[in-house]
């Protein structure tokens, strides 16, 4: 089976500072550091990982203790290190959320240049009706409108999941509630079911395909309310637009997403940061997904964040898991070859450059 390029459709920028052993493990996945009641975060699936895979490429051998790894990381420098991980991870187009830490993390143009290749912009939602608000105005739809067409972004990203919860409404809110919610909201972190709202569907009204955090993330969500379930109303209010929504990450919902993006035609799912989490297990969230998500409906991401090597990890265990359960299916008479390098092509590639409109390059 050839493994092509990969598309990384949700990931985000890259920390070009060297790291101590906190500072690294405050990055590895979504706890905020090292728990003082447990051991460390190597003590994980990711951990072994990173151990596992990213130290070779560092010139050490697999398994290496943590704290070897780390400072070999130093000794050879953040630049470096990003480079040799993103250029082994197989990736030539990064569609990167800004949203976060923009001042931070490396830009999308740099993040690829690391790997030789190319990036593309997804615009936070909420990031760019906070920068509205700071700023002061009488027309905030309006301006808002503008910011995102004009942007150049190819995609929109709501963290709804993050503020309010998913369950939002299957119409879009009027001006007068829009305006009756814009008046008890903080500019600096917009918190408002009806905003969330206005801004979704605004999204899909401009035609930008638009993701949604689901599921998984870290202590500042309730996962109770993140269950892809809840955008039912949603999206049978967006379905006739014919606008893409893709849900992201999605554990442990992976098998809701799979349901709703087979009964709703403009619905894509990944499985994101779960895919580096898990390590080599993630091969049973793969096999689980494709129990109902249509082929043509699954897109691959990393979701990496800050960590060259969480690039790395999920390139690799998305491919390695691939392998590993298609090669079976063919084995057992399930699928031909072309059926499962037409698997492979879809989910690593032409799904994100028909949901985006990339270049098929």
């Amino acid at each position: 089976m050839r493994m092509p390029a990969l598309i990384d459709h949700h990931c985000h920028g890259l920390v070009a500072d060297d790291l101590d052993r906190a500072g690294f493990e405050a990055l590895m996945n979504e706890a905020p550091h090292a728990s003082p009641l447990a051991t460390t975060l190597f003590d994980s699936m990711l951990g072994l990982a990173i151990r596992r895979h990213c130290a070779p490429l560092l010139d050490l051998e697999p398994l290496v203790d943590a704290d070897a790894y780390l400072a070999r990381r130093r000794e050879l420098g953040a630049p470096e290190v990003n480079r040799r991980l993103l250029g082994a991870a197989g990736i030539d187009t990064f569609v990167v959320d800004t949203g976060l830490w923009r001042d931070v993390l490396t830009s999308p143009e740099e993040t690829a240049a690391y790997a030789g290749g190319s990036a593309h912009e997804i615009i936070r939602l909420e990031w760019v009706a906070e920068q509205v608000l700071q700023a002061g105005t009488d027309d905030f739809a309006g301006e808002v409108v503008s910011r995102l067409q004009a942007s150049g972004a190819v995609g929109a990203k709501s963290i709804a999941a993050y503020r309010v919860g998913l369950e939002l409404p299957a119409t879009k809110p009027s001006a007068d509630e829009l305006a009756s919610a814009l008046a008890g909201v903080a500019p600096e972190r917009l918190v408002d079911k009806t905003v969330s709202a206005w801004l979704a569907h605004t999204a899909v009204e401009l035609g930008l395909p638009l993701q949604f955090h689901v599921g998984y993330g870290d202590s500042d969500l309730d996962l109770l309310q993140c269950d892809p379930l809840r955008l039912t109303a949603f999206l049978r209010g967006t379905v006739d637009r014919g606008v893409p929504v893709l849900l992201l990450h999605n554990w442990p919902f992976h098998r809701n997403a799979a349901y709703l993006s087979q009964v709703f035609d403009h619905v894509f799912m990944d499985l994101g940061l779960a895919t580096h989490n898990a390590g080599v297990l993630s091969r049973t969230l793969l096999r689980e997904t494709l129990e109902l998500v249509p082929f043509g409906k699954l897109l691959f991401s990393s979701d990496a964040f800050g960590l060259a090597e969480l690039y790395l990890v999920a390139a690799l265990m998305f491919r390695e898991a691939a392998e590993d359960l298609l090669g079976r299916l063919v084995e057992h008479g399930e699928m031909t070859d072309n059926d499962a390098q037409r698997l492979v092509d879809l989910v690593a590639r032409e799904n994100a450059v028909r949901a985006y409109g990339l270049d098929p390059r």
